[in-house]
């Protein structure tokens, strides 16, 4: 019995140092179909190839694996895959597209973990940037990688104070948490930084249902409208900018988005000078994201652009070494105020709210030249950095109240 207990202990000791050549399964619960499909679709192909760059080498010594599950961008149909998911024992949750997905798996997976000490599942947020996931809803469970609405409304507006030729401001975006919270920084930050720019439209539209955005260009037009500020995302974006071109507007666009699936090919040559992104990375960042982005488009014949994959495999293999565990609870102890080296500069998981802390860019439609080669979907354009915000420009401040476990 004695010897039982020591080999018992020998082995539970094992479990919780021996990562090296585990395997780490990672949820994937995103669009796989629909409007936004051709979006998830990219994405699961970034989670696979970095999987493959990072289980080559990560100081954990971890093998990634991605299971994808198509939550066709509904909340209810992400909570079965969520229980899916933990019915074949995946402890960790990657999800991004549509905060309202977002929320719904937090408040799951809170209540899961609460209820089955042992078996605690992790979220790694890849995209979902409502701030109130990292404020009055914060959760110990739940990390996001992305910037958030707040933060990019903080460097679109910065950068916007020095540009005297925008003076009437036309707000559209897409009727749900994100879009909403858009809205309302872009009015807050506004009056604060220019007083002077008039918000001269507003207007919420369904979330990947819109098929033909000419009337909203119509209200945008008849707005007096000189720059749309749009944190439409995927097929809303496009299709929007399609028909922007198509009616002959010529303002300017300040967008989340511009350089997601099928966007540039409706950018195209009308939107060079005046379509502008926020965003954590770019295409023309050089050094080894250039590498693994020419790589990426000659293997796929498509274009890298969610850069918070590579912010997961680096935390996670990170916290995982310095936990000396796979096991959720000491990674997410691990995680907390963990800094690593990425692709634009250091970057820091705050402890406060688990919403990292990291530099963003500005950058504009232009024709691709020598400088900034990067061409996406062979539109012969690219998006060319203009401004770069560090960390603690782009910081914007939480009033979460973290609940940690213990």
């Amino acid at each position: 019995m004695k010897n039982a207990v020591i080999a018992s202990l020998l082995l539970s000791g094992a479990a919780a140092f021996a990562q090296k050549g585990e395997t780490v399964k990672i949820a994937w619960i995103d669009p796989l179909s629909g409007l936004m499909g051709p979006v998830g679709q990219n994405q699961v192909k970034s989670f696979q190839f970095f999987a493959e760059k990072f289980n080559a080498s990560n100081p954990a010594g971890v093998k990634f694996e991605i299971i994808a599950i198509d939550n066709k961008l509904s909340p209810a149909e992400s909570l079965n895959a969520l229980k899916s998911a933990i019915d074949q024992g995946v402890r960790y949750v990657t999800q991004g597209n549509g905060s309202s997905v977002a929320l719904a798996l937090v408040d799951a997976i809170n209540k899961h973990n609460e209820r089955n000490p042992g078996k605690e599942v992790l979220y790694l947020n890849h995209a979902a940037v409502d701030p109130d996931l990292t404020n009055s809803k914060c959760s110990y469970w739940h990390f996001r990688m992305d910037a958030d609405t707040s933060m990019k409304m903080e460097a679109i507006t910065t950068f916007l104070k020095d540009q005297a030729d925008v003076k009437k401001v036309f707000l559209l975006n897409q009727n749900y948490a994100h879009g909403q919270q858009v809205a309302k920084y872009a009015k807050e930050m506004l009056s604060r930084k220019r007083p002077d720019v008039q918000i001269v439209g507003e207007d919420l539209h369904p979330l990947a249902q819109v098929r033909d955005f000419a009337p909203y260009v119509a209200k945008i037009k008849a707005s007096g409208a000189d720059t749309v500020i749009t944190g439409n995302w995927g097929s809303d974006l496009s299709l929007l900018i399609k028909a922007a071109n198509e009616s002959g507007y010529h303002g300017k666009f300040f967008t989340y988005y511009a350089g997601v699936t099928g966007t540039p090919s409706a950018l195209g040559a009308n939107g060079a000078g005046r379509v502008y992104q926020v965003a954590y990375n770019h295409y023309n960042m050089g050094g080894q994201m250039g590498k693994w982005m020419s790589e990426f488009q000659t293997k796929f014949k498509d274009d890298f652009y969610t850069g918070s994959v590579i912010h997961i495999y680096s935390l996670l293999g990170s916290a995982m070494a310095k936990a000396k565990s796979t096991d959720p609870v000491k990674v997410a102890a691990a995680l907390e105020g963990l800094k690593v080296q990425s692709f634009g500069g250091e970057v820091e998981m705050r402890k406060t709210d688990h919403q990292l802390q990291q530099p963003l860019y500005i950058s504009v439609w232009q024709k691709a030249d020598a400088k900034y080669p990067y061409s996406p979907e062979g539109t012969g354009y690219t998006l060319a950095p203009v401004k770069t915000y560090e960390s603690y420009v782009s910081s914007t401040p939480t009033s979460c109240q973290m609940k940690r476990p213990g």
